[in-house]
């Protein structure tokens, strides 16, 4: 371990620091250590009272000064952040340690205000690094003794280091007697590990399992490897890649036998091992179980073996210089890796303007475009595939009229051109790109800028020297490093998720999801529906076959079923191989018949998340049997049962409940016999049968089925399981209200690389946390919220500070509907979707890598410590697929409600006369704007006094619908008139009270453009009548036969259907008229025809210029009506309530409070004379009014306002039972 503490090694450089001069194009601080160091950190600070710093760095590293390799930070970005002032350190902790004799400091970015360059001061964290060396070239190994000449162990720790140029090779190999074996190899730049403990011949088991890591390790860096196994866990690393695996087999210890090879197998008869090269390269501190293998060598100690040692030819990276000028002979020869499609390899001009010779690298190929004089172009293309990561050799040689071109030292196979054109060469050479000034040498392409590595350059067979060549200032470039190749390989591990393909170029990479089922940049989204019923919620109402993914985004794969769409839900069916009967003989308990069932297209993993996430499921089992006992009831043991989702077995039959041991005959009591609880049970030589469905969820599908009771002689059995068919989904309804500040908790979310969350909410609140996962100091996040009524932000910290994405809508989300919320974040971008408004993206740049390790556990409702609580319902929760049990966490003390219930369920006093209960969860409102009554509980009364001559008309349509209209509307709709005015005119609901002494008088006129009305008329001798006028015929009905008009308030309710009538409050008919003279002197209150209230619009206006017109006195009053009646109203919820009498202080409040004392016994004695009076004329209405009877719909005496409705009734009235009304005799 390390001790930053107490072994580190720190390099000052004075107090000012590290400041090149401004001159330099590529400055560059180099640091040798002077041995190796095992380096774990730097720290970096701007140089003292200045304004230089440096923002931004790459660090290299390696064991000599011209052999570099860059450190790469989680995510493949190779530029580390630097200081932001000159004062404070800024220290950065590497993900892996690495060991370096040299380091290289290349300042990236740095402060340019105020006259800012680069300065710094750095420090290096990490501790002297011991090793033992060994250089192999495939001659070369190293073989090892175990003392005993065995070893068996249940714990293995093999490390080692190597650097190589070469592709394949053996590093470990050991065997033993028993099968038992490890190696450790590259192969095609990887490197894969090979263990086994053993296979059993018995069992048929392999015990070999192969693991790989890494990619392009071909490198000549540094790599180290270890090896961790406990029993058959094993641990796999390399550098900072680590990959876990439990062992094939059933054993657990490694037996091998007499040695172990290090760098190859080299023997008498065998150079290598078959089909594998051995190693060529070098390494380092091999231990094996705490064994320096390579110590032992340098020492020869007496339990090792060497082959005999040869020189390592190292190669030397290089880059481009200039060429010999006018030969007639070209000849160009270099290596090259890259993973990039497109790019310039190479371009030189001929001398005396004699053309150009392009090589270019497109579509994993060279192409080679050799330009004329004439500008006549010849182009053609060598090699396949070129662009893998790999090194390939291109070897060009041309001279008048011939050209060469040889891929990969493959001579056999040269490309060779002969076509008319003249050779000489230039001057220059340009490699990866032309200049882009001081382009005197004219390169001129249309391909882009190279990205990748080159090495062993020739020009005319000469070796190019890179150092000789910046020393003489022969050649120049620009933005390159020289002494390393910095390619990396984004595609290992593969980022692309459920098998995609993933593609790359040097800064980049894409992931290819065509025949996976999944789409998105990571193939991280299935492109299927969970359900049939989640198909059917989305507009696919026929049966068929369709693919469902029942975890979303998670490791299960799609799969096919047969949807059978109903009305009100969709059934799943998923069929299997045992749907025909199958007869079965010849078994036991001890030697049973099992019968597996094979799901057809599905594996038992898909099948029983569908059947998990289903609300219902149901299958049919049956059993007939000839002389076979079935579950052996009432108190034998089972000799035949089923086995179900958890692999448990079941003793119950279909038809029966579970877990009773009976059949379904025993639930309805018809078995053959009465002692026995299932027909096969009493055991008769007669064919007979036990059958059901079984329905409980939790132990469905049915996996296996096991029959042990066909042995003796002539018994016989057969059985048959029905298709699995389920309905609905639980995660689509699984539903919570939030209705207190409080928040949920679930277990931490573990998303990997990329995550997904959906759900729905609906709320009148705005603003609230909606779920929040972190670790312990908030180091890493991530939370969405509804920040504002329009917004929805996603927010995260997950490697590279906070960042949010924020979507905007164009309408309000707290208008306690329904909405949905998708947020999803990966290594490409992080997008949050909200319905289906346009998605909002914040893409993230190339090479960056996200770090969602979360330790807290996962909450919903509210950030840590109740922050910015969410008050609402919340819907169908899942992340990255997996659904989330909201209804689990149902707690109603602490106001977490199943179903989407708020404050209005079980609202103390509800809203009156068809107010809309408007959920705040945590308390509520009433919305009167449709009704005619005010307060705050829409209980008061909104009336007017009329004094003589007086009116108040309300304009529902200022003029009619013009005739090419309504023959528009006539032929696009049928009903078209039930639209046109914005309500439906088939019903008339008429509420409204008065009082008055005054007759005759027209209470209520409705009329309408085309000579059709309704009216309440109060007739001369108090009675109450109702005119209709519905085209030609008039309708009168006598509403009461009393006289009304006796100064007390009376409610009249008038209900109307299957009656169209085109309405308007204007000039009063001829014949209704007459009734009208003086006109009523009284008062009208709660004046509702469907949903216009005229005397709210003109005493309580909600817009700017009402439909409203007066004449004469008219003004507010609630004389119409009765005072409200209201149940006791709790202090908590009065709206009115200002508090209790409190007496902390005794000699400030006793006047106060002996005040209020007093009041309250002068308000009680008043109310009791109140409440006594009111009795007294309730006794008295109540006889007048049953003093006779009627069987009309005669207006009653108020006893309220109107009743109070259910909370979930809308406006549009149901049916009334109401006594019909008795039409009036036409002589009238």
């Amino acid at each position: 371990s390390l001790s930053l503490s107490v072994c580190n090694l720190c390099v000052c450089l004075g107090s000012s620091g590290w400041s090149p001069s401004p001159r330099d194009r590529q400055p560059w601080m180099q640091i040798d250590l002077g041995r190796k160091y095992r380096i774990v950190a730097i720290a970096t600070q701007g140089t003292f009272n200045s304004y230089d710093w440096v923002t931004k760095y790459t660090l290299l590293y390696g064991d000599r000064p011209d052999a570099w390799t860059p450190y790469v930070m989680r995510g493949g970005n190779m530029t580390l952040p630097g200081n932001w002032n000159y004062y404070q350190v800024k220290r950065n902790v590497f993900h892996y340690a690495f060991t370096a004799k040299h380091l290289r400091f290349l300042p990236m970015g740095w402060n340019t205000e105020n006259g800012g360059k680069i300065g710094v001061r750095l420090e290096v964290y990490g501790c002297p690094y011991g090793r033992a060396k060994e250089n192999t070239d495939g001659d070369d190994m190293v073989a090892y003794s175990f003392p005993g000449g065995r070893m068996r162990t249940l714990q293995d720790h093999y490390a080692l280091n190597f650097k190589t140029l070469e592709k394949d090779g053996v590093l470990l190999y050991s065997e033993g007697l028993q099968g038992d074996s490890i190696m450790l190899e590259l192969k095609t730049g990887r490197l894969y590990l090979h263990i086994s403990l053993g296979s059993s011949t018995v069992h048929n088991t392999n015990g070999m399992t192969t693991m790989r890591v890494g990619n392009l390790l071909d490198t000549q860096h540094w790599h180290y490897v270890t090896i961790k196994r406990n029993g058959r866990e094993v641990n796999f690393t390399l550098d900072s890649q680590t990959e876990r695996a439990v062992l094939n087999g059933e054993f657990n210890y490694l037996d091998l036998d007499k040695q172990i090879y290090v760098g190859g197998v080299i023997e008498k008869d065998t150079p290598h091992l078959p089909g594998k090269i051995n190693f060529r390269g070098c390494m380092e501190n091999v231990f094996i179980n705490g064994i320096n293998i390579i110590y032992k060598t340098k020492y020869q100690e007496p339990d090792v073996r060497l082959a005999p040692k040869k020189v390592l030819f190292r190669p030397n990276n290089y880059l481009q210089v200039p060429g010999f000028f006018r030969r007639n002979r070209l000849a160009v020869k270099f290596k090259f890796r890259s993973w990039d499609y497109t790019g310039l390899l190479m371009f030189t001009r001929f001398a005396d303007e004699l053309g150009s010779l392009e090589l270019g690298l497109s579509e994993g190929q060279v192409n080679i475009t050799l330009t004329q004089r004439d500008n006549k172009r010849l182009r053609f293309a060598a090699g396949y595939r070129l662009n893998d990561g790999f090194w390939h050799t291109v070897d060009l040689a041309a001279k008048d009229n011939l050209l060469t071109i040889t891929i990969d030292e493959d001579e056999s196979s040269p490309l060779k051109i002969t076509n008319p054109f003249q050779v000489k060469t230039g001057d220059r050479y340009f490699f990866g790109g032309c200049p882009k000034t001081n382009n005197t040498a004219r390169c001129v392409t249309k391909l882009a800028r190279f990205h990748g590595c080159m090495q062993q350059i020739f020009i005319d067979d000469e070796p190019v020297d890179i150092d000789v060549m910046l020393q003489r200032k022969w050649g120049r470039y620009t933005e390159l490093l020289l002494g390393t190749c910095a390619i990396t390989d984004r595609c290992t591990p593969n980022p692309c998720e459920h098998e995609g393909r993933c593609i790359q170029s040097w800064n980049d990479f894409l992931c290819i999801c065509n025949s996976t089922g999944y789409k998105g940049e990571v193939c991280h989204n299935s492109v299927y529906r969970e359900s049939c019923e989640a198909y059917r919620l989305n507009g696919k109402y026929w049966s068929g076959n369709y693919t469902i993914d029942p975890d979303l985004s998670g490791p299960l794969k799609p799969f096919t079923v047969y949807c059978k769409m109903k009305m009100n839900r969709a059934w799943t069916i998923i069929e299997h191989n045992r749907i025909d009967s199958t007869k079965v003989t010849g078994s036991s308990v001890d030697r049973p018949y099992i019968g597996d069932l094979q799901y057809v297209n599905a594996s038992w993993d898909e099948v029983t998340a569908l059947a998990n996430t289903s609300l219902y499921c149901e299958q049919w089992i049956e059993f007939s049997c000839y002389k076979s006992r079935l579950l052996n009831t009432p108190h034998g043991r089972p000799y035949t049962y089923w086995i179900g989702r958890h692999n448990e077995s079941h003793d119950y039959w279909g038809g029966s409940f579970p877990e009773s041991g009976k059949c379904g005959c025993a639930i309805n009591q018809t078995c053959t016999d009465s002692k026995f609880w299932c027909n096969c049970d009493a055991d008769y030589r007669q064919w007979y049968a036990d059958k059901g469905y079984v329905m409980f969820r939790d132990h469905l599908p049915v996996r296996r089925v096991v029959i042990g009771d066909t042995n003796r002689t002539g018994s016989e059995a057969h059985f048959s399981v029905g298709p699995l068919r389920c309905y609905g989904d639980r995660s689509i309804w699984n539903t919570i209200a939030i209705t207190k500040p409080t928040y949920l908790t679930f277990p931490t979310f573990r998303p990997g690389n990329s995550a997904d969350i959906t759900f729905h909410f609906r709320t009148y609140r705005t603003n609230g946390v909606f779920l929040e996962n972190s670790d312990d100091h908030l180091r890493n996040f991530i939370r969405i919220e509804l920040n504002s009524t329009t917004e929805v932000i996603f927010i995260f910290m997950v490697g590279d500070g906070i960042r949010n994405v924020t979507l905007r809508t164009p309408k309000a989300l707290n208008d306690n509907e329904w909405h949905y919320v998708e947020a999803e974040i990966n290594a490409k971008m992080a997008r949050l979707k909200v319905d289906f408004f346009p998605p909002a993206i914040h893409k993230f740049p190339g090479q960056t890598y996200i770090n969602m390790q979360f330790t807290q556990p996962l909450l919903v409702g509210a950030a840590n410590h109740t922050l910015r609580p969410f008050l609402g319902c919340l819907r169908g929760l899942r992340m990255n697929g997996v659904p989330v049990d909201l209804e689990g966490k149902v707690d109603e003390r602490n106001g977490i409600r199943r179903n989407c219930t708020g404050a209005c369920l079980n609202a103390s006093i509800p809203c009156r006369n068809g107010g809309q209960c408007i959920d705040g969860y945590a308390s509520y409102t009433c919305d009167c704007n449709n009704t005619a009554f005010d307060g705050y509980y829409c209980h008061l009364d909104i009336g007017a006094y009329f004094d003589v001559g007086a009116w108040l008309r309300y304009d529902i349509r200022k003029e009619p619908i013009p005739d090419d209209a309504w023959w528009a509307n006539f032929w696009i709709e049928p009903h078209w008139h039930n639209f046109t005015l914005g309500y439906n005119t088939t019903t008339d609901d008429i509420e409204f009270s008065f009082s008055t002494q005054q007759t005759p008088a027209v209470l209520l006129y409705i009329s309408s453009f085309h000579k059709d009305y309704i009216a309440v008329l109060l007739k001369k001798d108090g009675t109450l009548s109702l005119r209709y006028r519905l085209g030609l015929l008039t309708h009168k009905f006598q509403l009461t036969n009393r006289n009304l008009a006796d100064g007390f308030p009376h409610f009249v309710n008038i209900t109307r259907h299957n009656y169209t009538v085109w309405t308007q409050v204007g000039d009063i008919d001829y014949d209704i008229q007459r009734h009208n003279s003086p006109g009523l002197v009284g008062c009208i209150s709660g004046v509702r025809y469907n949903i216009f209230a005229p005397l709210k619009a003109y005493f309580r206006p909600n817009v700017t210029n009402p439909p409203v017109t007066t004449q004469g006195y008219v003004v507010e009053s609630n004389c119409g009506a009765f005072p409200p009646v209201l149940g006791y109203v709790p202090w908590e919820d009065d709206p009115w309530f200002t508090g209790l009498c409190k007496t902390t202080l005794l000699s400030m409040h006793l006047f106060s409070c002996s005040f209020q004392f007093e009041v309250a016994k002068h308000l009680i004695v008043t109310v009791s004379l109140m409440l006594l009076f009111l009795i007294l004329y309730g006794m008295y209405i109540y006889l007048y009014r049953y003093k006779g009877s009627y069987h009309t719909n005669e207006p009653k005496n108020l006893e309220s306002p109107s009743s109070a409705r259910p909370l979930t009734e809308t406006l549009r009235k149901e049916k009334k039972s109401l006594p019909e009304i008795q039409e009036e005799a036409p002589s009238e």
